[in-house]
């Protein structure tokens, strides 16, 4: 089982075409290993039948030479993505027995391409937080454990995929971004972790968090396997307004290209106070990758990078507060019965929301309730436009970004869950690209002192995933990571 778990995606697809393996038999090595990872609570359903019926048509296909981009290859959903017959709760209890009769376009594009699924992965709850501890299912736990065995969070919000891809417990996995929540997990499991270009790929059939900045995205364990599962999923859609037409270049072409000639931004607002000494060290080896590699590294400036936080932590709320209003107990999900209507709309919004999605709702409320809007969530605005203008301006003059990608390794279960304020934080180097729409990239580049995993971001031009994909292989190249977590399928502590 460990030789099949051990496979990229790419090098898994080309087995399967060349017979080598099976699509039934990779499925079935990685249900074991979601077994086995169980402790990881990075799961919160698995669809086992479904899963191993996928392979075995995805086994038919390959045989007919019909296969898709990614057939046969065992993909994990985020709970946040609406499936068709299979519960989606976005990791609330307001949710609670919530099953869609409908698929969401980007979980159809990737089964369409041949995908499997294995199951639905743990969240924060509707992707409010930073290290995967407000799931009403409980935490899911990062592979990767800290001093003495301590277990560490994930990131967030899409805690549950980035812990299940690094610990062999699925190939691929479906995330979401809305501040940082897939670059963020990425990192802070050791894996690649992509953010599309606002728009590029549907928004529709995903719960919404805040409809302006969410945006789904692939998370893999190289570079090129990235570039596969954002080729398969992606793509517009006249279901979804926000959707881009513009088309999809071929991202795995762009794997080769390098970067000779590139012009490559480091911003001097991306050292801040309490950031680990060891990340901008990382960060500085990232530099000297790139121009070994022929790239040419420039000072730039984001002057409103410091007001990003503030920024999106007015807007995400008020955009929450809108989009959950919807969740009322009449409907769908959770149902407290009470004496009057009022009281049940009350009591099964405090019984099914949480306290970071309660706290949330309040926080937009009030910036959108009259007297407040134009004091905050105007101003809020009138901040979002002037950061893309930062950026506008700084690719008039470089090809791409490099950041950190967090400020910090990844920090023990518990330990924030109680300061919000410190937790939101964690986004302070990843909020930026989601206000201004820019696609971001997060990758492994190496291990700190305490052996855990550091990663650097890659910021680029609207809709120039591509460039995103070339930069990140040299990177990719230069770190040689080859590091696995202690915790993992085949070799599970």
């Amino acid at each position: 089982m460990s030789d099949l778990l051990s496979l990229s995606a790419v090098a898994a697809r080309a087995a399967l075409d060349a017979g080598e393996i099976s699509a039934p038999e990779l499925t079935s090595a990685y249900l074991a290993a979601v077994e086995e990872t169980a402790p990881l609570n990075n799961y919160v359903a698995v669809t086992a039948e479904r899963a191993l019926d996928m392979a075995a048509a995805s086994q038919t296909r390959i045989k007919s030479g019909e296969a898709g981009l990614i057939e046969g290859i065992p993909v994990g959903v985020k709970d946040l993505f609406c499936t068709a017959g299979v519960a989606s709760t976005a990791c609330s209890r307001i949710l609670e027995g919530f099953t869609p009769t409908y698929e969401s376009t980007v979980t159809a594009n990737l089964w369409r391409e041949g995908g499997v699924m294995l199951g639905k992965l743990n969240c924060d709850e509707f992707a409010m937080g930073s290290g995967n501890e407000t799931s009403a299912y409980g935490p899911a736990v990062n592979p990767w454990t800290g001093a003495d065995g301590v277990e560490l969070v994930p990131g967030g919000s899409s805690g549950g995929s980035a812990s299940a891809v690094a610990a062999r417990a699925a190939l691929l996995a479906t995330g979401t971004d809305t501040g940082g929540s897939i670059r963020q997990p990425a990192a802070f499991c050791g894996i690649v972790g992509m953010k599309p270009t606002y728009g590029r790929c549907s928004r529709w059939g995903i719960v919404a968090f805040a409809s302006s900045l969410d945006q789904a995205g692939p998370f893999s364990r190289s570079v090129a396997d990235n570039a596969l599962m954002m080729q398969a999923m992606a793509g517009h859609d006249t279901k979804d307004s926000t959707s881009a037409a513009t088309p999809l270049p071929d991202l795995m072409a762009a794997l080769d290209k390098g970067v000779k000639g590139m012009k490559i931004g480091v911003p001097s607002e991306y050292v801040m106070d309490g950031m680990d000494s060891e990340v901008v060290a990382l960060w500085e080896q990232g530099q000297a990758w790139l121009r070994d590699a022929g790239a040419e590294l420039v000072a730039i400036s984001l002057p409103h990078t410091k007001y990003a936080l503030p920024a999106y932590y007015i807007i995400a709320p008020a955009e929450a507060s809108s989009n959950l209003a919807r969740y009322d107990g009449v409907r769908y999900g959770l149902r407290v019965e009470a004496d009057s209507l009022d009281e049940m709309y009350a009591e099964t919004r405090a019984a099914g929301f949480g306290e970071e999605v309660q706290r949330r709702i309040l926080i937009g409320t009030y910036v959108l309730s009259a007297g407040y809007y134009d004091a905050y969530y105007l101003k809020a605005q009138k901040v979002r436009r002037l950061i893309k203008q930062d950026f506008d301006t700084a690719f008039e003059t470089v090809d791409a970004i490099l950041t950190p990608a967090t400020p910090t390794a990844a920090f023990p279960v518990g330990r924030k869950v109680d300061d919000p304020v410190t937790n939101y934080l964690n986004d302070v180097f990843t909020v930026p690209a989601n206000l201004a729409g820019l696609p971001g990239m997060a990758l492994p580049a190496g291990l700190n002192s305490d052996g855990l995993p550091l990663g650097l971001q890659i910021l680029g031009r609207p809709f120039d995933e591509a460039s995103l994909y070339s930069i990140g292989r040299v990177i990719e190249d230069a770190a040689a990571f080859s590091a696995v977590p202690q915790r993992r399928a085949g070799g599970a502590s």
